[in-house]
C-alpha cells in the first residue's frame, strides 16, 4: 500500500466526497444527526477537521443561531465548505492547518465536535489534542467525538504497528499520512479521562463508528 498524504489525499477526493460518506460509510444518515442534536444548546462551536461541512450542515439544522469555528488541514475541502455555507458565512470561521498546531485559546467554546477525522493519530498525539481542548472548552462544555473505532486491542496493535511499517519502508516517519490506526473504545475514553473529562459517555455505535459524549465539569 502506498501512503497519501493526508492533504493531499482529500483534495484529490473532494469532488463526490459527500456521496461517498453517506453511501459507503455504514450509519453515516444517522450519525451525523445524532451528533448535531448534542449539541443543540451550544452556542460557539469549535469542528476538529470540519472537512466539507457534513456535521456543520445538521448543526445548523438543530441549531440555527450557533457559530462555528471549523480547522481542516485540506484548502480544498475547506473550499467546498465555504461555498456549501455562502449563506451563512457570518457564523462559520474556517481556519486551514493541522488542529495539533493551531492555539484554540481558553475558555473560548461551549461545544466542540470531531467526526471521523482523529483515527490517523496515535496516543500521545490525541492526548496533547484534548489537553488543549479541555482548555478551551468554558466549565460545563461539551465535546462530541464521532469516530472509527478498533473493535478490540489486537485490531488495534496490527494497524498501528501497520502504519510504523509503511511509514518506515517509504520514508514517511514525520508528517501527516492517511493511514487508519483508530483505537479502541476503552483507550479513546481513557485518553479523554487523562485529558480532564471527568465524564465520557458512549451515546452511539453503528458497526465501527461510536458516538462519545464527553463533559467538561462546572
Amino acid at each position: 500500500m502506498q501512503l497519501e498524504e493526508m492533504a493531499a489525499f482529500f483534495a484529490a477526493r473532494v469532488e463526490g466526497y459527500d456521496q461517498h460518506m453517506f453511501a459507503n460509510i455504514e450509519g453515516a444518515p444517522e450519525f451525523y444527526p445524532a451528533t448535531a442534536a448534542l449539541l443543540r444548546e451550544c452556542h460557539c462551536i469549535l469542528d476538529l477537521g470540519c472537512g466539507t461541512g457534513l456535521e456543520i450542515g445538521e448543526i445548523f439544522i438543530q441549531n440555527p443561531t450557533a457559530r462555528i469555528t471549523g480547522i481542516d488541514l485540506s484548502p480544498a475541502m475547506l473550499a467546498a465548505l465555504s461555498e456549501k455555507f455562502a449563506a451563512r458565512k457570518t457564523q462559520l470561521t474556517l481556519l486551514q492547518g493541522d488542529y495539533f498546531s493551531l492555539p484554540f485559546g481558553e475558555a473560548q467554546f461551549d461545544g466542540a465536535v470531531s467526526v471521523e477525522s482523529l483515527h490517523h493519530f496515535t496516543h500521545e498525539e490525541k492526548l496533547g489534542l484534548y489537553q488543549k481542548l479541555f482548555a478551551a472548552l468554558t466549565p460545563g462544555g461539551l465535546y462530541v467525538e464521532t469516530d472509527y473505532m478498533a473493535p478490540n486491542q489486537a485490531y488495534e496493535d496490527f494497524y498501528f504497528a501497520e502504519a510504523r511499517r509503511l511509514r518506515a519502508a517509504q520514508g514517511m516517519e514525520s508528517g501527516f499520512v492517511h493511514y487508519d490506526t483508530p483505537c479502541t473504545l476503552e483507550n479513546q475514553t481513557a485518553l479523554l479521562r487523562r485529558a480532564g473529562f471527568a465524564a465520557v459517555e458512549c451515546r452511539g455505535r453503528w458497526e465501527n463508528t461510536y458516538l462519545l459524549l464527553a463533559r467538561k465539569e462546572l
